[in-house]
This record gives C-alpha cells, structure tokens and sequence, in this order.
C-alpha cells in the first residue's frame, strides 16, 4: 500500500512539473523577443542625396526600401554637425559639452557609458564594421573592424580586435563583406544582436568604385538655386566662411585635378594637404585599380586643360560643382547598392522580421547650396540628418514624421526597444512612441544646437541656437556677437535673417527665453562656453 502511494506520489509530481514546464514554455513563447537592430550609417550623407527625400539628384531605391517598410523622419538634426562629435552624441545620449568630444580633436570623455555596452550587458551580442572615427577599441563591442580616422576608400586598413589588417578593394563593398560575414558564420543564434555597419562613403575626399566612376563621370546634374549665394541679409559668419566650392575646394584632393597640370596652369591649391592627399591614394592603388583610373580620369584632365585658360569664374564654379557631384553621388550608388546587399541577407536568411533598422549619417551636407560643401552651420543642410526606420509588426510602413527629433534621441530609442532601462543622465527621448504612431504624450517643440570648432578648417564661427518647426534661432559668439533668425515656414532656404525686423520681435523674446530654458535643461552655459574657448587656445 505504501509502495502504492509513493508510486502515485511519483506520478502527481511528475505531472505537476510537467505542467508547470509546460505553463513556463507558453510564457515564454507569448513573450515578444527582444528585436535584433541594424544601425546603418554613413558619413556626411546629405538627406537631399537620398531619393525618399527628393530624386532631384540621384536614385537611392534600396536605402528607400527602408522608408517603404518603416518611418521617414523629415525634420530629424543633429546637435553639433561635425563627425567624431555626432558619433559620442549617438553613443551617450549626451550633449557634446557633457561627453567632451566638442569637436574632432578634444577627447571623448572614456569614463562615458555607451549604450551598446547596457545592450552587452543586457544579453545582446554586438559588432561593429567601418568608420568610428574616434577611439580603436569600441566599448560594449563584441567584434569590431573599424577604419583609423578617416579611413581610406581603397585598400583600406582596419583595427581589430586581435590586431591590424590591410584589405585589397573597394571600402563600402569591404564593410558590407565583413558585416555580412559576421552574420553568416559568427551570429550566435540563441541571442539577439546589435549590428553597427558603419560607413566611410561618402566623406571627403569622394573616390568611387570603378564601376560607378565610369558612369557617373559623364553625368550633369541640376544646380541648386542657390549656388551663387552672395550672403546679403545673413549676418558675418556666411561670409566669412570658407566652404566655397571656387574658392576652397582642393583641386587634387576633391576635382581629381593632377597636380602637374596645376602647375603648368598656375593653379594653387587652397589647402596643404589636398595635393599630398591625392598623391597618397594613387599610391595606395593596386597597378590595376590606378590604370582604370586614369583610363577614366585622365580624358578628364587633359579637356579641363585645355577650356581652363579660357573658363570665366563662373563657369569654373560651374564645373566645380559638376566634378563634386560625379564623384560625392557616384560614392553614394555603392552605399546604396551595399545596403542592398544587407538587406537582401536579412531577408533570405529570416531576419528582417524581427529586426529593427536604422539609416542615418552623422550630420547633413552641402551640395552646392549656398555656394557650399561640408557641414557644420545650423543652416538646415547641415543641421539636418536623414534618419529612416524600419520595424516590422512596430512601425506603419510608408509612414512619416515632421516631429523634431535629433542625434541626441538614438541611444535611448535602441534601449527602449531592447527593453533596456536607460541611464538617467542621458538628455535625450526615446523615440519608440513617436514610430508606434503614439504621440499625443510628445511634448518637445523645439531642439539645441551648439558647434564649437573655430578659428579652425572651413572657419564656420562657434555658435549655439534653438530650432523649432517653425524658427530658427542662432547667436553666434567669440570673435563676434551676432543673432540671427530664419522664419523656416516662410523663408525655407535661410536666405533673410529676420532678427531685427519689428515684426518678428515677440518672436525675438519667446525664443530668447525657450533657448535660455533649453541651456539650463541640456548643463550648457556661457560658463561652460568660456571654458572650452581657454581649453581651445591653450592647445593653439
């Protein structure tokens, strides 16, 4: 009897554990797995370069493939549009006056947490392919190939993390092999995955893939309105500038103009470094890679010697801004091409279901508006990001948004898609209930912008301003003392500063006092603003 009982006993126990096995593995499945995200972004990747903004210039159908499953952000920014900057801004959540990398020379503050390491710590698998620019060995990164600096386009050499190495070929193809790799054969499966793919294109100087030189070398594209900007009603920092495609752009490094030519025409290069750089990469080209070139790019030189000696200023400005575009847009093809790759991986392989992607760059860039290249103002080509997210099941597809988001607002999104908790002290706001379509709880209307880097390259005055929908507002401070205030609804190219005209003067106080609110909110001050002037000229 006794045997008996202990037998059935056995049974009861055994059928309750199963039970409760059972009760747990539902659990389990009806919980919602942590997404895997996919952060893709590029460098100086201007949003009027990508076709889901404006086809004006180029066609960009897989970077658009993104928009099409997910949200397209139209008013998306950054808070101080310079590289290395905008990259610690992404990683922290922070301001660049917290993190401390002000600029692409003061150090990032290495005792800053990242957010890639609280999604390590929480369990996620992490790697990163292509251009960090600051820093070797990236924290919370389980594998990394990263470019030193600026990296090269060609033949590019990558740190890793168990050491150097030299790779023969076209850089954005190379990341795209490497990241695709990872996934193929070092992918842990039983964990979600954080993916950085990272890169390098299209920043200075553009050196395309042969197969896309080719083409677009023969290429006209539409000038921008304002190419020819002559900077009335704009206060001294548009004019003093130097970012002029005629004026500043290197004619070796950035036109592809050989230097004995330069010579033999009596042209200067406006820089130290554009002759060398240009000298550099045709060293680093295999004998194959520099014979394509030059079967191409010397046809090129030999008319532009010729019609040079007889070419007016502006028509030099003109074919400055053509050269500019066969090379920055033909460098933006194979971006686009690679993201397809990736993309067509997630797909085959059951993964773009339960993945987030991200596209962006680190800021935005001029393409001939305003007679400019490069970034840095808070002038919107600058000031501007693209930024396109896609999430299955999370986030209408084909939808968009006009909501004031920035740079700042990345790391907190990812955690809170994650489920990860974020730090108190990052500044920014995640971004999750604006892609679900919930926001009637987002509250923010206006954005803070501050850019630190001058007297220095391109010489754009230091400044610190506040953005709304509808205005913009700057002081720009140092060397000078200057406001300036663009009416973005009326006046969408920033063409007349409004500042002291009578009738934007309650516009004038409400901003004054919102971007007063907005220093103190983000532990800015003309204290902190001082301190970084000192810290500045004691290095010069």
């Amino acid at each position: 009897m006794k045997l008996q009982l202990s037998v059935l006993s056995l049974i009861y126990l055994l059928a309750v554990a199963s039970c409760q096995q059972g009760a747990q593995q539902i659990a389990e499945e009806e919980k919602p797995k942590r997404p895997n995200i996919v952060f893709m972004m590029s460098d100086d990747h201007a949003y009027q370069a990508i076709s889901a903004y404006s086809n004006k210039l180029i066609e960009t159908p897989n970077i658009d493939r993104i928009a099409k499953e997910g949200m397209l952000f139209t008013n998306a920014c950054v808070t101080n549009s310079i590289c290395a900057p905008s990259r610690a801004t992404i990683l922290t959540g922070k301001h660049t006056h917290i993190h401390g990398k002000i600029d692409n020379r003061f150090p990032f503050d290495t005792t800053q947490v990242t957010f890639p390491q609280l999604l390590q710590k929480a369990g996620y698998q992490t790697a990163m392919f292509g251009k960090l620019h600051f820093g070797n060995n990236p924290k919370g990164i389980d594998e990394f190939k990263i470019l030193p600096g600026q990296g090269q386009y060609y033949n590019p050499k990558f740190f890793t993390n168990t050491g150097d190495t030299t790779i023969t070929g076209y850089v954005t193809d190379i990341i795209t092999d490497l990241t695709i790799d990872w996934l193929d054969n070092r992918r842990d499966e039983e964990k979600p995955f954080t993916l950085f793919y990272l890169h390098k294109a299209p920043h200075r100087e553009w050196l395309p893939a042969e197969r896309h030189y080719k083409e677009y070398i023969n290429k006209t594209f539409p000038e921008p309105p304002t190419l020819f900007d002559d900077y009335a009603n704009r206060g001294s920092a548009a004019k003093e500038a130097e970012m002029n495609l005629l004026k500043h752009m290197n004619w070796a490094g950035d036109s592809k103009i050989e230097p004995e030519i330069m010579e033999e025409l009596g042209i200067e290069e406006p820089s130290s470094w554009g002759i060398n750089a240009h000298v550099g990469q045709m060293k680093r080209f295999t004998e194959e890679q520099r014979k394509a070139w030059y079967t191409v790019y010397g046809p090129m030189n030999e008319e532009f010697k010729k019609n040079y000696p007889n070419m007016t200023d502006e028509e030099k400005m003109k074919w400055r801004y053509q050269r500019y575009m066969q090379d920055y847009l033909a460098c933006i093809e194979a971006v686009d091409e690679n993201v397809g790759r990736l993309l067509d991986y997630l797909e085959a392989n059951g993964l773009k279901e339960n993945t987030l992607i991200v596209y962006t760059s680190d800021q935005g860039f001029y393409l001939g508006e305003h007679g400019w290249f490069d970034k840095r103002f808070i002038y919107d080509e600058s000031f501007k990001t693209p930024l396109i997210v896609s999430w299955p099941g999370q986030v209408e597809a084909g939808s968009k948004s006009d909501i004031m988001v920035q740079n700042l607002d990345f790391a907190q999104t990812l955690l809170d898609a994650a489920g990860v908790e974020a730090p108190a002290d990052m500044q920014g706001e995640s971004l999750i209930p604006i892609l679900k379509g919930e926001t009637e709880n987002w509250n923010r209307d206006a954005v803070y912008y501050h850019y630190y880097e001058y007297p220095a390259i391109h010489m754009v005055k230091r400044h610190y301003g506040i953005v709304t929908k509808e205005y913009k507002m700057a002081h720009f401070y140092y060397d000078v003392d200057e406001w300036e205030l663009y009416d973005r609804l009326k006046d969408p190219q920033e063409l007349n500063n409004v500042y002291a005209d009578p009738a934007y003067a309650d516009v004038v106080k409400e901003l004054k006092e919102k971007l007063a609110e907005l220093r103190v909110q983000y532990k800015d001050s003309e204290e902190l603003d001082q301190k970084y002037i000192d810290m500045y000229n004691q290095e010069n």
